[in-house]
């Protein structure tokens, strides 16, 4: 109480000190004086200056297709019909010497940064990354990409559909962020963050946010239309707040990559349509090529290689089965058009088509001879596939959810007709080429007009700053930019005839290689991509035979190995392409696949989760394949309901890991390849309360210090399962395998679902604590 009357006594005394003097009873004048600030001008009125664009600078909508061959679409004479690339090719300017990087990474962070591909970490992709320069999947800051420099000239940005140029240890709830797309320069992105998905139970990532889709593929939902729709609707928002600022849209399909989902709608109109084989349908696409004036008058037409077999030399059962294949691709190649054309029709409707520069390219690479020499559908438990007698058993279900069908490799090199290789063949140019189309309405004087200028997936971007007015940046960030490597389009606009300025290249992808000079090409092929036996150790001896030598002035095909002729030209451009590849960091050439240290690659063994933690992906998660476990879990039943649900999954309907409750009952399933691989079933039912769960999965045999997560070896073991510490039932499992193309989710099943005992997402109706997860 002293202690505060004195403080009152001094807080009064204080005030009165500051009080005016009439208040006091003094006269005012003799009142001290308030003491008054220095008067200053009011500021000039301005708000943050924000970037802009020049007036009237055009719309940019960049479209990229995945693993489409030179001679798929009917707008370069193939057999699959794309009225949308019809129309842009017609009203627009056709590419025949565009090149790529003869893989999906590569050819995406060339393209959107305007450098060569090692340059920018991706001299693969980004599942196989390693840590060297230029391959550690990781984008330098030197290296701004469309659009961050758009952006920074006013540009409103978004992407769509397939990334796959994020560090995929940094595709985590948690990231960091820096390396997706809303880090470099998009203002926003809606799509998927790795090399493949199901059109029907896609990863989606709403900028940095999982999400699920809207529908199931019972409902119709497809993803290529999802995206579509998800532009649209950006494009509206666009149009409604911001209709004056430009915009850039980058649409990149996951289609038509494997797998090759599409509605049975769109693979009807193709039946019949390929039964005369891959001979014959690379025969026709030549020849409309050359009636279109797509590929040159004197071009040659190239033999099939001697590793792939004749379409007579297959059984008519082959014939049904490999012809359907191609048929569903087809569809799923229409089906594509047909969305961008939607796309298209949005941009039109809203006035804009005038002023949109559209550059479309069909195929991040060539067609794709993953599928093996007879192609890829159903498989047994241990991952062989199925005789062609079985197989015909899914000839009705091939393009459905249930498969990720792949066609066989002889359609890829029919498809990239007139050219020799296939994907991941950077020695040839059935690997390495694809058409670029660009259109501009009221811009492009010489409508359906052919350019023959060697050109590259790189000179997309300067391409675009001419034709924006871009100012190309010194410095991003302060952190100032290495030059772009590509050259602009622009110069063979009004000029077909005009010499080529990108007159040098160097490629190199999976062990193989080739260099662009001048109109020469030299290329050194390590294996045939539908061999697929090389290694991801980066031991493997990748010189092994000779280099090819070709005259691309005069031989459009590749038909004629110059090779012995004019060994000294070879020799030379031998050279240069050591020179490139070591100023590019391409080196070495096969460095093999090392895991980021993450959880997976550090030997993490134990991992603990709580409930709806989800949408993990195989880096960020345990790998359950190949290697004993024990999977516990805390959980409690409501007294009058029943629990159902999931636990703990991992994988999908095509490999996976399930442990879920239906009606009480605990199960646990292995699912290997779409066979049920084992399930176990406990022996008593959960009871109302708390109960400790503890699975123990034993591999018979197996490398526990495999540190994949998806694994073809067979292997057999046992699942023993207690709750609260009493034994409650065992399992045989046949083999285990995890799909690479799914999540790992506690508390439900994301994406397809493992078992098929219950339809996904099959959230846990109970309450869950924590589940544990250690690796033996």
């Amino acid at each position: 109480m002293k202690i505060a009357k004195q403080v009152g006594l001094f807080l009064s005394g204080a005030l009165a000190m500051q009080m005016p003097a009439t208040l006091f009873g003094q006269d005012a004048a003799q009142a001290p004086r308030w003491p008054t600030a220095p008067k200053h001008e009011a500021p000039q009125q301005a708000w943050p200056e924000q970037p802009k664009a020049p007036a009237g600078a055009p719309n940019v909508v960049l479209i990229l297709l995945d693993d489409v061959g030179f001679g798929a679409t009917s707008a370069l004479g193939g057999p699959v019909q794309t009225p949308t690339f019809d129309r842009l090719a017609q009203n627009g300017l056709r590419y025949n010497s565009f090149h790529m990087n003869a893989l999906c990474s590569p050819t995406r962070a060339a393209l959107l940064t305007g450098r060569n591909n090692h340059q920018v970490g991706f001299g693969s992709i980004a599942e196989w990354s390693a840590p060297y320069p230029g391959y550690n999947t990781v984008i330098p800051k030197s290296a701004a990409t469309i659009a961050e420099v758009l952006k920074e000239n006013g540009y409103s940005t978004s992407a769509y559909g397939k990334w796959h140029n994020t560090p995929l240890w940094q595709v985590t709830p948690v990231g960091p962020f820096d390396h997706w797309p809303t880090g470099l320069g998009f203002d926003h992105f809606y799509g998927f963050n790795q090399a493949a998905d199901s059109q029907y139970f896609p990863r989606i990532f709403n900028d940095t946010a999982p999400v699920e889709p809207s529908k199931t593929p019972q409902d119709g939902y497809h993803f290529t239309t999802d995206m579509t729709d998800h532009a649209i609707q950006w494009l509206h928002q666009h149009d409604a707040v911001a209709n004056e600022k430009p915009f850039f849209i980058y649409y990149a399909t996951g289609a038509t990559h494997t797998p090759h989902h599409v509605d049975k709608k769109w693979v009807e109109k193709y039946k019949g349509k390929f039964d005369r084989g891959w001979d014959a349908i690379r025969k026709e696409a030549f020849d409309r090529q050359k009636k279109l004036g797509v590929i040159p008058a004197n071009a040659e037409f190239t033999p099939r290689p001697d590793s792939l077999p004749s379409w007579e030399s297959l059984t008519p059962r082959q014939k049904k089965l490999l012809a359907h294949e191609a048929e569903v691709y087809a569809g799923f190649l229409e089906q594509t058009d047909y969305e961008v054309g939607r796309l298209l029709d949005a941009i039109r409707e809203e006035g804009k088509e005038n002023n949109t520069i559209v550059l479309t390219i069909i195929g991040d690479n060539g067609a794709s001879a993953e599928g093996g020499l007879e192609g890829t559908d159903a498989r047994d438990v241990n991952g062989n596939k199925k005789t062609i007698e079985d197989r015909e058993n899914v000839y009705d279900l091939l393009g459905s959810e249930l498969y990720y069908n792949h066609y066989a490799a002889s359609w890829a090199w029919a498809l990239n007709s007139p050219f020799v290789g296939t994907k991941q063949d950077a020695s040839h140019l059935g690997g390495t080429t694809d058409p670029l189309i660009i259109d501009w309405p009221g811009h492009i004087r010489d409508a359906g007009g052919i350019r023959s200028q060697f050109s590259h997936v790189n000179d997309i971007a300067p391409t675009i700053y001419e034709l924006t007015g871009a100012k190309f940046p010194d410095e991003v960030d302060g952190v100032r930019q290495i030059p772009l490597e590509g050259k602009s389009l622009v110069y063979t606009f009004d000029n077909p005839k005009a010499p080529t300025r990108h007159t040098l290249q160097y490629f190199t992808t999976s062990g193989n290689r080739a260099i662009y000079k001048d109109g020469w090409w030299a290329g050194d092929r390590y294996q045939w991509t539908w061999e697929q036996n090389y290694s991801l150790t980066g031991t493997d001896n990748y010189d092994v035979r000779p280099w090819e030598l070709f005259n691309l002035n005069e031989d459009f095909s590749q038909a004629h190995d110059l090779a012995e002729k004019y060994p000294e030209k070879l020799k030379e451009l031998i050279k240069t392409f050591d020179e490139e590849a070591t100023r590019n960091h391409a080196y070495p050439i096969l460095p093999g696949r090392q895991l980021y240290p993450t959880a997976l690659a550090t030997g993490q063994k134990v991992f603990t989760f709580r409930s709806g933690v989800d949408r993990l992906n195989g880096y960020a998660a345990p790998a359950l394949t190949g290697r004993p476990y024990t999977i516990s879990a805390d959980v409690s039943v409501p007294v009058q309901t029943k629990v159902n649900g999931v636990i703990l999954a991992q994988g999908g309907e095509l490999g996976g890991v399930s442990l879920f409750v239906k009606d009480n009952v605990v199960y646990f399933e292995i699912n290997a390849y779409a066979n049920r691989s084992g399930q176990l079933v406990a022996t008593e039912a959960l009871k109302p309360g708390k109960s400790h769960l503890e699975l123990t999965v034993t591999p018979d045999g197996g490398d526990s210090n495999q540190i994949a997560f998806t694994s073809r070896k067979p292997l057999q073991g046992v699942g023993q399962l207690k709750i609260n510490g009493q034994p409650a039932g065992e399992a045989q499992f046949v083999n285990v395998n995890v799909s690479p193309n799914e999540t790992f989710d506690i508390g439900s099943d994301l994406g397809s679902p493992v078992s098929s005992d219950y339809k996904s997402p099959n959230r846990f109706t109970g309450v869950i604590d924590q589940v544990t997860v250690e690796l033996k």
